[in-house]
C-alpha cells in the first residue's frame, strides 16, 4: 500500500511539473498554444491563408486558432463583453478604440510604423456580370430603379467605409454638407438590402438581391475567385479602407509573433492573394485570381479619399455621422425606413 501510495504521489508531482512548464512560458512552436482571433466577416479567408503559411515557420509550427467571424461592432462588443481573444481584426479603429476605453487593449496599439493598420482595400460599385444597368459613376446609383445592396453602419464596419465613400465624393469634391446630406437620402432611398455584415451584403448580392453592391475590392475579388459572376467599377472618388488589428493586454505572448507575421512581406502577400491592397512596400502582388488585369491587380483610383486627410479622424466622424442619436449618416438611415 505505502509503495502504491508513493508512486501515486510521484505521479501527481511530475503532472504538477509539466503544468508549471504552461501558460505563458510555452516554448516557441509548442503544440499547446491557441490564439483566439476575433474579427470581422470580410478578412477570414485572408486570416486562414495567413495562419497556413505562419504554421509553416518555426515561429507558427503547430500553433492552433480559434476563430469568432461577425459584424465588426458586434464583434467588438462581444470582445468588451466576455468573448476570449488574443488579436482582434476589425473593419474600423473604433472598434479597437472601444477595448480601449475596456481597459483590455493597450492606450499605444497603433504607434507602429502602420499605426495599427493590418490590411486595406477601396470602395467599389460590384454589380452584374456585364453591367446591364450601365452602373459608372455615384450619380448613376441614385438614379431610379437601380437597387443598392449595402450592410448597416450600425453593426458593420464596411458600411461606414461605403456611406464615407459616398459622403465623400460630394465633399472632397466642393460640394456642402447639405449637398452631401441630400446625396446620402438618395442612395438609402435605393437601397433594397441593409443587412448586417459585409459578408451578408455580399451573400444577399449574390443571391440575386439588388442591381449593386457597395464592397470592399477584396470582396469582389474573393467572390470571383470563388466561381461567382461579378464585375465590379472603380468610381472616380473612393476612399481607402485602412483595417485595424490589435493585441490584447492578456493575449498568450505568442500574438506577438502572430501579428509580426501579419505585417510581414510573407502575410502581407497572403492578403493580396485573396485581394486586399498590401500597406506596406516590396509585396509581390503578381498571380493574383479574379482581378480584370493579372498585370496591375489594384489600379489606382482617381481620387482616393482618406480618413486623415478628408475625415479628421475616426474619433471625429464616428461621433459626427454615427452617433447613435445624432449622427448625420445615422438620422439619415433612420429616415429611410430601411434599418431594422
Amino acid at each position: 500500500m505505502k509503495t502504491r501510495i508513493r508512486a501515486i504521489a510521484l505521479t501527481l508531482a511530475a503532472g504538477l511539473a509539466l503544468t508549471a512548464c504552461g501558460g505563458n512560458d510555452t516554448p516557441s512552436g509548442s503544440s499547446d498554444v491557441t490564439l483566439n482571433i476575433v474579427g470581422f466577416a470580410v478578412p477570414e479567408a485572408a486570416n486562414k491563408a495567413i495562419a497556413a503559411e505562419w504554421n509553416k515557420t518555426d515561429a507558427g509550427k503547430g500553433v492552433k486558432f480559434k476563430t469568432s467571424y461577425g459584424a465588426s461592432g458586434d464583434q467588438s462588443r462581444a470582445v468588451v463583453n466576455g468573448l476570449k481573444a488574443d488579436y482582434v481584426h476589425f473593419s474600423v479603429s473604433s472598434d479597437v478604440t472601444r477595448l480601449v476605453d475596456a481597459g483590455l487593449v493597450d492606450a499605444g496599439w497603433n504607434a507602429g510604423p502602420t499605426k495599427g493598420i493590418v490590411s486595406s482595400s477601396v470602395v467599389v460599385f460590384a454589380v452584374r456580370k456585364g453591367n446591364p444597368k450601365g452602373i459608372r459613376s455615384w450619380d448613376d446609383l441614385i438614379k431610379p430603379g437601380i437597387g443598392i445592396v449595402t450592410p448597416n453602419p450600425a453593426s458593420s464596419g464596411a458600411a461606414r467605409w461605403n456611406a464615407l465613400a459616398a459622403w465623400g465624393h460630394i465633399s472632397a469634391n466642393g460640394g456642402t454638407e447639405a449637398q452631401a446630406s441630400d446625396y446620402l437620402t438618395k442612395l438609402f432611398a435605393n437601397v433594397v438590402s441593409l443587412p448586417g455584415s459585409g459578408r451578408e451584403a455580399t451573400t444577399s448580392f449574390l443571391g440575386g438581391t439588388g442591381d449593386v453592391l457597395l464592397a470592399y475590392e477584396n470582396e469582389a475579388i474573393l467572390a470571383v475567385q470563388n466561381g461567382q459572376e461579378l464585375e465590379w467599377v472603380y468610381p472616380d472618388t473612393t476612399i481607402l479602407i485602412e483595417n485595424p488589428g490589435a493585441i490584447l493586454k492578456d493575449a498568450n505572448p505568442k500574438a506577438k509573433e502572430w501579428i509580426d507575421f501579419v505585417l510581414s512581406r510573407d502575410g502581407q502577400r497572403q492578403f493580396a492573394l485573396k485581394g486586399f491592397r498590401p500597406i506596406i512596400d516590396g509585396v509581390d502582388t503578381t498571380g493574383i485570381k479574379g482581378v480584370p488585369d493579372a498585370a496591375n491587380p489594384f489600379p489606382k483610383p482617381a481620387k482616393l479619399l482618406t480618413v486623415a486627410t478628408d475625415f479628421e479622424s475616426w474619433s471625429a466622424l464616428s461621433k459626427k455621422y454615427f452617433d447613435e442619436k445624432d449622427g448625420l449618416i445615422v438620422k439619415i438611415i433612420a429616415a429611410s425606413g430601411k434599418a431594422k
